[in-house]
């Protein structure tokens, strides 16, 4: 595993070191992203749907991490519920993930971009 590719988040390393892979802060946007209410679901792409077929859960699912020598950038894709202000519930999408990532991690997240690729109404397909 390359360096690049984990965070580390502790100065003082007289105890040792804590490393962060960037897939645990998307499965922690993930968790966050569906605690939010008008949230449907997250939109992934082919291969996580394949893959919930056979009952594999991806907490990750619609979310990509990029980091920046100041934390992270964080985009999720989300189907949202029919009749929720989609404004409102961006806004709350951003604040939940930006504080769990934080809480659980200490690390600072720059933006997170919300992209709506989907609406659904109750008992039907998504749009």
């Amino acid at each position: 595993m390359s360096d690049q590719l984990l965070l580390d988040i502790l100065e003082d390393d007289s105890l040792g070191s804590v490393q962060i892979v960037p897939q645990v802060l998307e499965v922690i946007a993930g968790i966050a992203a569906t605690e939010v209410d008008g949230v449907k679901s997250m939109h992934g792409n082919f291969a996580t749907g394949v893959a919930e077929k056979f009952g594999k859960k991806s907490h990750g699912k619609g979310v990509r991490v990029e980091l920046t020598d100041n934390g992270a950038i964080i985009d999720i894709y989300v189907i949202l519920k029919f009749g929720k202000s989609i404004p409102e519930v961006a806004t709350k999408l951003q604040t939940n993930i930006k504080q769990n990532v934080y809480t659980m991690t200490s690390i600072q997240v720059e933006e997170v971009n919300v992209h709506v690729a989907g609406i659904q109404m109750e008992n039907q397909e998504i749009v």
